[in-house]
């Protein structure tokens, strides 16, 4: 079960590494429209359609991944408070009653909206470029079914922290100052419950 839940993890990982890059592509072009704008003065027709599309294909892709590494928003303050099994039990409630159903409306309905927008080969109508966005469009399913995946992974952990009083192993990425100091004193804790 562990190299499933590994698997999926890194899918999810590697998804987001990859989608991470459009901050690299919607940085240059937004440095170059400021620079032909402002010192050229010859504004482009591309670059705000671009720049959403660019943010919202990072934003819609990194879902997964940040699920992948427990770093989605939550009341940490009271969480981290609770016992394991406490806590994985309100993450599974919490994941079959909202994360599952988002996850299968953005399934369903970005399936539809991708398969119009293929269908009629759509542009964007709110700018001169009309630059075509049913390449964009497609990613609303493809993210669906990555958070679904990603999120029956944390179930399974849950169920599994539930049973055993312990989280499984994740793999683990780049992580927040304040998430390596809890993991450090988590760590600390446990060389002082072993020693003893």
């Amino acid at each position: 079960m562990t190299r499933i839940l590994h698997f999926i993890d890194s899918l999810s990982a590697w998804t987001g590494r990859a989608f991470a890059w459009c901050i690299v592509v919607l940085t240059f072009s937004t440095c170059y429209e400021v620079f032909v704008r402002y010192i050229l003065n010859s504004p482009t027709v591309w670059a705000f359609d671009m720049s959403i599309q660019m943010y919202g294909a990072l934003f819609m892709m990194a879902g997964a991944y940040a699920l992948s590494q427990d770093a989605h928003v939550r009341g940490d303050v009271i969480y981290r408070l609770m016992p394991k099994k406490v806590q994985a039990s309100v993450d599974l409630v919490l994941y079959i009653l909202f994360l599952a159903p988002g996850a299968v409306a953005l399934i369903y309905y970005g399936y539809g909206f991708a398969a119009d927008s293929w269908f009629y080969k759509e542009v964007s109508w709110s700018s001169p470029a009309r630059i075509q966005i049913y390449f964009f469009k497609t990613l609303i399913p493809i993210s669906g079914t990555l958070v679904l995946l990603q999120g029956i992974a944390e179930a399974v952990r849950c169920v599994q922290c539930i049973r055993t009083g312990e989280w499984p192993a994740r793999l683990h990425d780049v992580q927040e100052t304040e998430t390596m100091l809890v993991h450090e004193i988590e760590d600390l804790h446990q060389l002082e419950v072993e020693k003893h």
